[in-house]
């Protein structure tokens, strides 16, 4: 019996954050999978070695340099991909962590870290969800972590941090709702104790007990999967240690 054929083969998939950690591995993940991954991140030398490591491998993609936080190189970032397809997946990975005790956050530290991690979000959410729509539907997948997860340990010196992953638990939710009727579905993903440089940030005791290349493939199995039913829904990710 013949392989049936991924989903991604063929599409275009919006990665943001992924130009390090679990957005590298999706967007990675992804383009061996057939699909065309516009990747997007702040720091142009590594969004272009992400590029050029999926070329190496023989895959699709296209680096576009954006700010999430910022909604007009948002709106930028999709007029590139919907000239390349119109784009029928989106990883939102793209985010920031500052360890400061909750006495010491400045007001503008505390907006920095909401307007990445949660507007930035909602921004990218935005103008998919609009895509997508018109073109009949669409699948999005947004990072969150089990800092955002009720009743799951809490570190200190991560106040803003935790609290913009429960917004993209609830903004999820809510992408879901109004996604039903138009083939948009949504989920978003808790990951723990990942091996990556923010984990190191948020607490060096920590040990990782996941990879950033095992939670790419959780995505992408997540996106090969008609997941209408379970739209909405947070995936948390424990770790196996």
């Amino acid at each position: 019996m013949a392989e049936r054929e991924h989903w991604l083969a063929g599409r275009v998939a919006v990665v943001t954050g992924a130009s390090r950690g679990i957005g590298r591995a999706t967007a990675e993940a992804i383009a061996r999978e057939g699909a065309h991954a516009v990747v997007a991140a702040r720091g142009v030398e590594a969004l272009d070695a992400t590029v050029a490591a999926i070329r190496d491998s023989g895959g699709r993609a296209t680096a576009v340099p954006t700010d999430v936080s910022d909604a007009s190189a948002v709106k930028e970032l999709f007029s590139i991909a919907n000239d390349i397809g119109p784009p029928a997946a989106l990883v939102c990975a793209a985010a920031t962590l500052e360890r400061e005790s909750f006495d010491e956050i400045s007001l503008a530290s505390w907006e920095y870290t909401m307007s990445v991690n949660l507007t930035g979000v909602f921004n990218c959410c935005r103008a998919a969800f609009t895509m997508m729509r018109n073109a009949g539907g669409g699948r999005i997948v947004n990072i969150a972590s089990l800092s955002g997860v009720y009743a799951t340990e809490k570190f200190p010196g991560l106040a803003a941090y935790n609290t913009t992953k429960y917004g993209v638990i609830g903004l999820t939710e809510a992408i879901a709702v109004e996604g039903r009727s138009c083939g948009v579905t949504a989920v978003s993903l808790s990951p723990g104790a990942v091996d990556t440089d923010m984990l190191r940030r948020a607490n060096p005791s920590l040990r990782a007990g996941v990879t950033a290349a095992q939670v790419a493939a959780m995505i992408v199995t997540l996106l090969d999967s008609p997941f209408s039913i379970a739209s909405g829904a947070n995936v948390p990710l424990f770790s196996n240690v």
